[in-house]
């Protein structure tokens, strides 16, 4: 494949970052149009549900400039009408002469067919450029429409040594404030949490999004029973099979969670194999374990004013494993 296409590619893919949280369940495409001359002429990004896709976004930008020219985006243009009309027709009726997408949708409703449809239109057609990367950016989306359930992100915050409260049962706050604000990113990129009830009861959580004075509210549930007053409310209770859990989540659209329960939450959805990613925060603090099978056993912390605190001189990938220099 001729990658001389790739910088533009990469510009679609900046522009689908961008609306990276307002499209689900709909997924964040970026497009790109460039004339014969190599010269960027338009460029859009989907926006919220019902609002036009990346592609209309850009032709419309680009106007009768179009006609002729090449079109870039990530994800293979629609050819079914939903909220919107098909992006295959307006593509044929703008003149685009060449789209190259980078991945194929594999949402039942357009699944090739959005690139046959501009083939048979007499419209030049590539695929998979930057597809690994665009297969990144729209993981949870590929995977939502692959599984039908949401891709479950789980997110650990603890000691070096791996201890997420203290014999006392506090845990605020052992990682940093920076690593907080990056946790509330995290937590925007998703649409629900999942906590378990006994999560609530010692912490009462808000579990919102808090970026620069803007406050996101995720979907909030949790497993078990929150108390009448605790701030997670409003919030979806939930008993029973993790499975049918995400199930649930998946038929509402939901493409993302973030587990951030206690240990026993977040170890049965690994436990039952419905973790796919782990995002685990490590403050440069030790705590011991009163149980005997810690690597600091012989260590005991009581309390959060008692946490033996360090600072990390650097971190580093060895074959698989991850190497962190601490002084302490």
């Amino acid at each position: 494949m001729n990658a001389n296409g790739a910088p533009w590619m990469r510009r679609a893919i900046e522009h689908a970052h961008e609306v990276r949280r307002v499209t689900p369940p709909n997924p964040w495409v970026g497009a790109v149009i460039v004339n014969d001359a190599g010269v960027e002429i338009a460029h859009g990004a989907t926006s919220a549900p019902g609002g036009p896709h990346a592609e209309i976004a850009a032709l419309v930008a680009a106007g009768p400039s179009a006609r002729g020219a090449t079109l870039y985006v990530t994800l293979e243009p629609c050819c079914h009408v939903g909220r919107t009309g098909p992006c295959t027709d307006a593509i044929i009726e703008a003149g685009i002469s060449r789209v190259i997408v980078a991945l194929r949708d594999p949402d039942e409703k357009v699944s090739g067919r959005g690139i046959a449809t501009l083939r048979a239109a007499g419209v030049d057609v590539v695929e998979g450029l930057l597809a690994e990367e665009v297969s990144q950016q729209l993981a949870s989306y590929l995977w939502h429409r692959r599984t039908g359930r949401p891709l479950v992100i789980a997110k650990i915050a603890s000691t070096l040594d791996g201890r997420v409260a203290m014999a006392d049962g506090t845990s605020q706050w052992i990682t940093s404030e920076h690593s907080r604000a990056d946790a509330h990113e995290l937590r925007a990129d998703c649409q629900a949490i999942i906590v378990g009830a006994g999560t609530v009861r010692s912490d009462d959580p808000q579990l919102t999004a808090r970026l620069d004075g803007i406050i996101a509210e995720p979907l909030r549930v949790v497993l078990g029973t929150a108390p009448a007053n605790a701030r997670v409310r409003p919030c979806w209770e939930r008993t029973g099979d993790l499975e049918t859990v995400l199930d649930e989540l998946g038929d509402a659209g939901i493409l993302q969670v973030l587990v951030e329960g206690g240990p026993t939450t977040t170890s049965a959805f690994i436990a039952q194999g419905l973790a796919q990613r782990i995002v685990w925060y490590f403050a440069p603090a030790l705590a011991g374990s009163a149980d005997g099978l810690g690597a600091l056993a012989g260590l005991a912390t009581p309390s959060m004013d008692a946490l033996r605190r360090g600072r990390i001189l650097g971190v580093q990938q060895i074959g698989e494993d991850i190497r962190v220099d601490v002084e302490v």
